[in-house]
């Protein structure tokens, strides 16, 4: 085919490289189940034909015109099903989080005046039912899961007449790389959710400006476990379906171990959440070694420490590293299938010093930068040295300009830029003045080229002398520290900066035994405990020594309970929400300051 100009000319692309045997795989019935390039194909013109035959379809064309169609589910084979089925007669996929409070789905549902709603299984059938009664506009609710009560997916799959399938050429024939792709409901830390607006291109371009810096061939295996509800892992699909990668989809974070070593993933993506869950199992057991083996793991963890991919170090610091890579970095390999070439990282900041590690172990992270406005890629790390720099999210992605302003925001114009904001225009105006898109986050270009984020925006803070604080770095620094689960800077028009920190509950247990301290009691006795309370004053006074003065943590309280999405304080790309987590533990910031 010509140059691809729509996100699901994908699969025809497929086709002419001869097909791929397993192109979505998942566990069904405790199996891994292949779906060809051809079966994929097929699925998705009988689904299309399906959605046409209940009265699916794109209208006038225009963005109000075309039907929106709601999903609310895990990552599986038929996200993508529906995805491209959607797609292609037009309509409008609009993905929400299953874990989304029921309030923010009923706002996005009645929003964007959602047609149908595809959602998981019966665990989701009380938030579904509550949809029910709230969204006017529904016609049709469909389970990927037989569920009671509701039509299941491959019904559709036979309602499709020859009339209906001659629909879904007339339609994809309509439509244009420009035209609306999807709709996207950024959670945000504060206020109702907001839909962004990315059409083909936007997307597009994102993908083919991308796909080139990655390791991926046809039939390379990767593993999807991030929510496809975000554009991250969407837009990463799309470089797996373009590129002819095989896409495994993992059963659940709780089983990602077991699924890393049945399809030893080449690539994926990831958070620096889970890699931080995954360095602290490493930690967990490095601590357990004893003898030899212990003073073997934590000699490979300093040179892992010192490890950078511009300065390459002296002779003997790389003959010390090849052999702590056979030694003790093996097992790390194994642990993710012993065959990953790349692990790409974005949503949120991750720590140089689990970068530095994990790529000293042979594992190479690569950090990315972007948001859901921009389809989402501005800038990223690649493989090669010389667009590789660790510290930064790496170098801005061809056909993307980006610029600093006075202020230190970070600027981006560029074919990825956003449509708009559905419904508001008012707020679109704000945001992309000129064709620039202010993403609200404070940067720097090092050398020139590598893009470094300092903080958000809106996060910076002024103390009551006057001097302003980013808590992001600071915050960052801190979680380097394997006893801290979660922090958050605090000092807004005080005195001094302060900090909220979620201890590493197994971490801290694992100290506090070492040195016979009750660990059985409740947990909030344990950490009012004099030595636990030292124990955090030392990692604090050895990070305060990154910072000025302004900047030093002088005071800080510890709290019992990890900060979660279903408990409010995280969205669903566990960003903090700042203002609900302030309201929540207003009494504990006040007793910092007393």
């Amino acid at each position: 085919m010509n140059k691809p100009h729509r996100l699901f000319d994908c699969l025809e692309l497929q086709r002419e490289k001869g097909g791929v045997e397993g192109a979505l795989v998942a566990k069904e019935g405790g199996r891994w189940r292949k779906y060809s390039t051809r079966e994929v194909k097929d699925i998705v013109d009988r689904l299309s034909a399906g959605l046409i035959a209940l009265g699916i379809g794109c209208g006038d064309m225009s963005v109000e015109g075309r039907d929106k169609i709601a999903i609310l589910s895990k990552n599986r084979p038929e996200w993508v099903f529906l995805d491209l089925a959607v797609q292609q007669i037009g309509a409008v996929l609009v993905p929400i989080y299953p874990t989304a409070h029921a309030n923010d789905i009923s706002f996005i549902m009645n929003d964007a005046a959602v047609k149908m709603l595809f959602f998981n299984d019966a665990d989701l059938t009380e938030k579904v039912q509550q949809m029910i009664a709230t969204v006017p506009s529904l016609k049709e609710i469909v389970s990927f899961e037989r569920t009671e009560g509701f039509r299941h997916w491959q019904e559709l799959l036979s309602l499709g007449t020859q009339e209906h399938f001659l629909k879904i050429e007339e339609a994809s024939a309509r439509i244009n790389t420009e035209d609306l792709f999807t709709i996207i409901y950024t959670s945000g830390t504060t206020g109702s959710p907001k839909g962004v607006m990315l059409s083909h291109h936007n997307v597009l371009s994102n993908v083919m400006s991308t796909l080139p810096d990655f390791p991926l061939t046809l039939n390379t295996r990767v593993l999807s476990f991030l929510p496809l509800n975000h554009i991250f892992e969407r837009m990463v699909t799309y470089i797996f379906l373009f590129a002819g990668a095989s896409i495994h989809y993992a059963e659940s974070l709780d089983t990602l171990g077991e699924n890393f070593k049945e399809v030893k993933p080449e690539m994926f993506t990831t958070v620096p959440r889970l890699l931080e869950k995954v360095f602290e199992k490493i930690m967990a057991k490095g601590n357990e070694q004893k003898g030899i083996k212990h003073k073997l793991f934590f000699w490979a963890l300093r040179l892992g420490e010192k490890y950078d991919i511009q300065e390459k170090g002296s002779a003997g610091y790389r003959l010390q590293l090849a052999l702590a890579r056979k030694i003790v970095f093996k097992k790390w390999r194994e642990a993710l299938g012993d065959e990953v070439k790349c692990i790409v990282t974005g949503a949120a900041a991750c720590p140089v010093k689990l970068i530095r590690l994990f790529s000293a172990a042979g594992i190479p992270i690569l950090e990315g930068y972007g948001q859901t406005e921009s389809s989402p890629v501005i800038s990223v790390n690649q493989l090669n040295e010389a667009n590789w720099m660790i510290g930064t999210v790496g170098p801005v992605i061809s056909g993307v300009n980006v610029k600093i302003a006075e202020d230190g925001e970070i600027l981006c114009k560029g074919p990825n830029v956003m449509m708009g904001y559905y419904k508001r225009p008012d707020l679109t105006a704000e945001t992309v003045i000129d064709g620039w898109l202010h993403t609200g986050d404070i940067g720097t270009l090092v050398n020139d080229k590598f893009l470094k984020i300092t903080d958000r925006k809106k996060e910076i803070f002024k103390t009551s002398g006057g001097k302003y604080v980013a808590p992001q770095p600071i915050e960052n620094k801190l979680a380097e520290s394997p006893f801290i689960e979660q922090v958050m800077i605090v000092g807004a028009g005080e005195k001094f900066t302060g900090a909220l920190i979620v201890p590493s509950q197994k971490a801290l247990g694992d100290w506090c035994r070492q040195r016979g301290i009750d660990v059985n009691g409740a947990s909030h006795g344990l950490l009012h405990h004099p030595q636990v309370h030292h124990h955090f004053q030392q990692i604090i006074n050895e990070a305060n020594r990154h910072f000025n003065k302004v900047e030093q943590v002088k005071k800080f309280e510890l709290l019992p309970t990890e900060w979660s999405i279903e408990g409010g304080e995280l969205t669903p790309t566990l960003k903090l929400k700042r203002k609900v987590i302030m309201e929540k533990y207003n009494d504990i910031v006040r007793r910092i300051y007393t």
